[in-house]
């Protein structure tokens, strides 16, 4: 005996209406499904401020200690509302300097082709974000992310003359950058966009005096941009690695290295 089956309207849903699409979903053929994401919570004290400041909508600096959880945490807070169907952004751009000398311009390949050992740590830290079933399954997720340009991967050396819009721009290491560099990241952001830095000011490349003191300039033009940005420092006290690697960091820092 056959049984009779169910008329629907194409989507699964039986008599629901079918929804318009967003113009996001719209533009993702295959839209990651946020269900997998694992909800990732402050650990210290300065992780809440950022997590708070985040939520009222203000660009963020946080430096300090190594192991604090900084590039963590602000990856994990952009990539959650990139994919919140309901933002107006589109796409995450982690945006660093590849190599000390930033001539990186000698190396051969597109900017995709530099950066990529560059993007294996922020793999790694996307693979705690999700839930999946298997390593397999989350190739295939991270894949998709890479493919839609959800995640993109620029340095300085490529930057320049581009208009960010509906981005989640994070630069990290931005202890790499001088005080130029760094105002040229603010000027490209666009229309429905934030911007985050992260790094340590103790610990940088830049070898010239006034190089460095431009680091300091400009963490002080943003804490006077009180209504936009929010800088957070972060002391060994927020230290979030465990086992040898915390002990290692604490006496680092203790004594004075």
């Amino acid at each position: 005996m056959t049984r009779a089956r169910k008329k629907t309207n194409g989507n699964g849903n039986g008599d629901k209406p079918l929804q318009p699409m967003s113009k996001k979903q719209m533009k993702r053929k295959k839209p990651i499904d946020s269900s997998y994401m694992t909800e990732i919570k402050p650990l210290t004290d300065n992780q809440t401020v950022v997590f708070d400041a985040y939520k009222e909508g203000k660009n963020i600096l946080l430096h300090g200690a190594a192991g604090t959880g900084k590039t963590f945490i602000t990856l994990y807070l952009a990539l959650k509302e990139v994919l919140d169907i309901t933002t107006p952004y589109d796409k995450i751009v982690i945006v660093r300097s590849l190599v000390p000398t930033r001539e990186i311009g000698f190396l051969p390949g597109d900017h995709e082709d530099k950066s990529y050992l560059y993007q294996i740590p922020y793999k790694n830290m996307v693979r705690y974000m999700f839930s999946m079933p298997d390593d397999n399954s989350f190739q295939m997720l991270y894949d998709n992310l890479r493919a839609q340009e959800t995640i993109d991967f620029w340095s300085t050396s490529f930057i320049r003359g581009v208009t960010l819009d509906s981005t989640i721009v994070i630069v990290d290491e931005f202890s790499n950058l001088n005080f130029h560099e760094l105002d040229s990241m603010i000027t490209r952001i666009g229309e429905d966009s934030k911007i985050m830095f992260c790094g340590d000011i103790t610990q940088t490349d830049l070898t010239r005096e006034h190089e460095k003191s431009g680091i300091s300039d400009f963490i002080r033009i943003l804490n006077n941009m009180d209504k936009d940005f929010k800088c957070v420092e972060f002391g060994i006290e927020d230290i979030v690695r465990s086992g040898l690697v915390r002990s290692y960091l604490i006496s680092k820092y203790n004594l004075g290295f």
